[in-house]
């Protein structure tokens, strides 16, 4: 499946294959009316306003590596930003968002709220920030580079962040008509730090001064196979808000006590997966020092079974952590290449063995939400065990964004740049490194 030998070819060569195959999910799912991009590739997906967010910030990287013309990625990224700008708004039903916020899911043809689900404020968040490196990267004179400037920060400042506080200080997870905000906020470390940057910077509407560190008072410091981490357990939550922000050599409140920063956290916790692939606690069959990696995404379903007389239970899709679980054996190999800023040399191993060991699982270098090779040989399975069928939008963006940041610094560049991005991380209480020698006051 993988129709190619990629033992012969250099890293960079390896790592501009895979880079390509997932900037090319993005062309292939995309309607080009309204900019938006199916959550997944499976027929009748709806769009997902994060995967939106992520294809707006690879669109620059494909103009950079001659893969899309400027002028095309121009036209997608305006499609897209006319489309948020003029979509309804409201707390009725057909609608797209409410209070500048955007629901999870959208249809693809009329952007319209689907599945019920709830407007989402990390999804928007992470929608509003590809919006911030279009704004940064088509810097032109002409018109539409303009508009593209100019819709950017009309959105973002659209949101109203202090609203999705409710009543407390850290930020509510989502919201719904009839209900209002869901009764869960953000606890523990996990991809929003984001969240948090943007909403405190807002020039219209900005959080609570003490927002960024309510969230930072439910942190959990672990010390792990000798690691001392703040501990999020699905790697997703160690590169979401990385793939937009260099947080290497910048530290906050928190990570000043810890003599840390996120960005070190982020490494210990990639070794820490592979740590615990070694040790390999329940058994799982391909677990080793090359075959690691658990995250959110894909899996086999929701089912019990017997596997070498041991009773196995499986999951759908889930977010999977290490080493305090879940854990049914589900490996999410698209961590390697979202992990390579932090630790390019195991990750690199990693795909390389994948590749040898089982390259019925990539699809012409493009690689699946999630494998689980404990059930190979199994009538329902193939050879090398469960895979996921058609592919996500989350994971081919990050690995766009994250291959990109280690090849060139494109995104981090382009972010630090933004003026909300820097006031926003002032504002968390983060100095030092970049932040401190770029200068200025935010403005």
């Amino acid at each position: 499946m993988l129709r190619a030998e990629p033992a012969a070819l250099s890293d960079d060569e390896l790592l501009d294959r895979y880079q390509r195959a997932a900037f090319d999910y993005f062309l292939e799912n995309v309607n080009p009316e309204n900019g938006l991009v199916a959550d997944t590739s499976r027929p009748n997906s709806p769009a997902s306003i994060a995967v939106v967010g992520f294809a707006l910030s690879c669109y620059p990287i494909g103009v950079e590596r001659g893969w899309m013309a400027r002028d095309a990625a121009v036209k997608l990224t305006l499609a897209a930003l006319r489309f948020f700008w003029t979509s309804p708004q409201g707390n009725g039903d057909d609608v797209t968002g409410h209070k500048g916020f955007y629901y999870h899911f959208l249809d693809m043809r009329t952007g319209l709220r689907v599945w019920r689900c709830e407007l989402s404020m990390v999804d928007t968040a992470l929608l509003i920030a590809g919006m911030l490196v279009a704004g940064a990267y088509f810097s032109g004179d002409d018109d539409e580079e303009a508009e593209i400037r100019q819709l950017a920060e009309a959105l973002y400042r659209r949101v109203d962040w202090r609203w999705a506080q409710g009543s407390s200080p850290t930020l509510r997870q989502g919201w719904k008509p009839k209900s209002g905000f869901l009764h869960y906020g953000w606890e523990g470390y996990n991809e929003a730090t984001i969240l948090y940057v943007l909403s405190m910077a807002s020039p219209e509407s900005p959080t609570s001064d003490d927002s960024y560190e309510g969230w930072t008072a439910t942190y959990q410091w672990e010390n792990i196979y000798g690691y001392d981490v703040l501990y999020g357990g699905p790697l997703f939550m160690h590169q979401f808000s990385h793939a937009w922000i260099d947080f290497a050599g910048i530290r906050d409140a928190f990570m000043r006590e810890k003599n840390s920063d996120y960005f070190e956290n982020s490494r210990r916790s990639t070794h820490l997966h592979r740590d615990y692939a070694r040790h390999n606690p329940y058994g799982y069959d391909g677990y080793d020092e090359n075959l690691w990696g658990l995250s959110a995404g894909d899996g086999p379903g929701g089912f019990r079974t017997s596997v070498e007389r041991q009773r196995r239970r499986f999951s759908g899709y889930a977010a999977r952590g290490a080493p305090f679980g879940p854990d049914d054996g589900t490996i999410a190999p698209w961590s390697y290449p979202a992990s390579l800023p932090f630790a390019p040399d195991i990750c690199l191993a990693a795909l390389r063995h994948l590749g040898e060991r089982y390259p019925e699982v990539i699809d012409n270098f493009r690689l699946p939400s999630g494998f689980n090779p404990t059930l190979a040989n199994r009538r329902k399975f193939g050879r090398h065990g469960w895979v996921s069928e058609g592919h996500y939008g989350l994971d081919q963006g990050i690995v766009v964004m994250m291959i990109e940041n280690h090849r060139s610094r494109l995104v981090w560049e382009l972010m630090r740049s933004n003026r909300h991005i820097r006031l926003g991380l002032r504002k968390a209480g983060f100095t030092g490194g970049w932040l401190s020698r770029d200068g200025g006051d935010g403005a």
